[in-house]
């Protein structure tokens, strides 16, 4: 089995985090739903197979959830998105994307990424949970 390597493409500041509006499923309860899109650059890592996921804590656990997964070009570059379904238990906090590929990416170049919650919570839902 291969070791995947993770290398951070930016925090997710808790505002941005915080503004989901939380639905409930029958499988798997409480979900926030965001679009996430990334552009990098990956130096070295041309036809390698990568993936964008989503890291946070709900409580005390760590979770992650695959958001995209694609091939980096002969130019190094790839644009990763979708839309990432994270369950909670109890509130998402400490949310980060990242890349995860099976050899390290020597560097990494985040031309652009794009974190914005599905749907928005009402004023006063996000007041009730605070």
């Amino acid at each position: 089995m291969s070791q995947a390597h993770d290398k951070l493409i930016g925090p997710v500041p808790s505002r941005i985090a915080d503004a989901a509006r939380m639905q409930v499923t029958p499988y798997e309860g409480r979900v926030a739903e965001y679009n996430i899109a990334a552009w990098l650059q990956l130096p070295g890592l041309a036809n390698l197979p990568v993936s964008l996921l989503v890291s946070y804590r709900d409580g005390d656990s760590r979770r992650e959830v695959l958001v995209d997964h694609g091939k980096v070009n002969i130019h190094h570059k790839i644009l990763l998105s979708g839309i990432a379904r994270l369950p909670v238990k109890q509130k998402i906090q400490d949310m980060q994307i990242c890349l995860r590929s099976a050899v390290p990416a020597p560097s990494l170049i985040v031309e652009e990424l794009f974190v914005q919650a599905v749907e928005l919570a009402s004023a006063e839902s996000r007041q009730a949970q605070a």
